[in-house]
């Protein structure tokens, strides 16, 4: 479930708060696989962190406007998740199938909050070509 966010790159980092940005595609297969991922960080994280999902087509071809653009960030590829602490820092900035728990990890860092126990390792199992679901192992 990939909605737009609730606030903006710039708008979390004046307000020293953490966030998490998942660049990605809708019609790209990579980033629909993803999607169960950022559907659980929402689930664990939502009232903690700013999470921005953002479509990349916007960021192409577009002069980077500093570290509050989120096309500062963005790599090329999909799908990618940066983590930024209340200061600004990246602490994650991964591309690919990123494990949730390196994210959760990142975003403990970032919050001070601990990671549910049943959380700390977990894998994306696919149910069918169109759906897939987030377990804990």
């Amino acid at each position: 479930s990939l909605v737009p966010p609730r606030s903006t790159l710039a708008e979390a980092l004046a307000a020293h708060r953490p966030a998490v940005v998942i660049f990605y595609l809708d019609d790209d297969t990579a980033s629909k696989r993803f999607a169960p991922v950022v559907s659980e960080l929402q689930r664990l994280w939502g009232n903690s962190v700013e999470l921005i999902p953002l479509v990349s087509d916007p960021l192409q071809n577009r002069p980077d406007q500093g570290v509050s653009d989120p096309a500062h960030y963005w790599h090329g590829h999909l799908p990618q998740v940066v983590v930024f602490d209340a200061e600004g820092s990246v602490l994650l900035d991964a591309e690919g199938q990123v494990a949730l728990s390196a994210i959760n990890e990142a975003v403990s860092r970032a919050t001070g909050i601990p990671v549910p126990d049943n959380m700390r390792s977990s894998t994306t199992v696919t149910i069918n070509e169109l759906n897939a679901e987030v377990v804990s192992q």
